[in-house]
């Protein structure tokens, strides 16, 4: 199928809000998604952005039945490790499930951007439940960081986070 990668610009907010509630819809979090379009707008499309992201389209003949052409997206942002420096973390990979086989060109183009930005390595999170995209991952050289090394991947928001700022 043909089909495009190119960099997100502002006017692809709207597609991509759509699309993290079909993510989100797929992962079974509906009720944690509090992210609007004008917060994309805002937070990707600023003068310091906090994200980058990119759009998969395919051309018109393509279009789903609902006749949207951009059909995935991936979102990332550049952070650092204090042992291998420079790396690149992807928060969102997402693909209309009629196009699933693009996913593996917008994760190539996430990695290929962590590289010419001399970033040494890719980071993300997968749900556990979530068996395909573990074994795509694993099958893309990926491993489990949890399973490896023992890590955890740990958050702290809302009321819990509004403590543990107070001085």
């Amino acid at each position: 199928m043909e089909f495009s990668i190119r960099a997100a610009v502002l006017e692809d907010c709207k597609d991509i809000a759509r699309m993290t509630k079909e993510l989100s819809e797929y992962e079974k979090v509906t009720d944690q998604v509090t992210i609007t379009q004008k917060d994309l707008e805002q937070d990707g499309f600023s003068k310091n952005p906090f994200f980058h992201g990119i759009i998969a389209e395919v051309p018109e003949q393509h279009r789903t039945k609902e006749g949207h052409v951009k059909i995935g997206y991936a979102l990332y942002f550049y952070s650092y490790s204090s042992w291998k420096g420079r790396a690149i973390y992807m928060e969102d990979l997402y693909v209309m499930p009629e196009f699933r086989g693009i996913g593996k060109a917008l994760m190539s183009k996430v990695a290929q951007l962590g590289m010419a930005a001399g970033c040494t390595q890719l980071n993300f999170t997968v749900l556990d439940w979530n068996k395909s995209s573990m074994d795509f991952y694993l099958s893309q050289g990926c491993f489990d960081v949890t399973g490896d090394m023992g890590y955890h991947c740990m958050r702290c928001d809302g009321e819990a986070l509004e403590r543990l700022a107070q001085p």
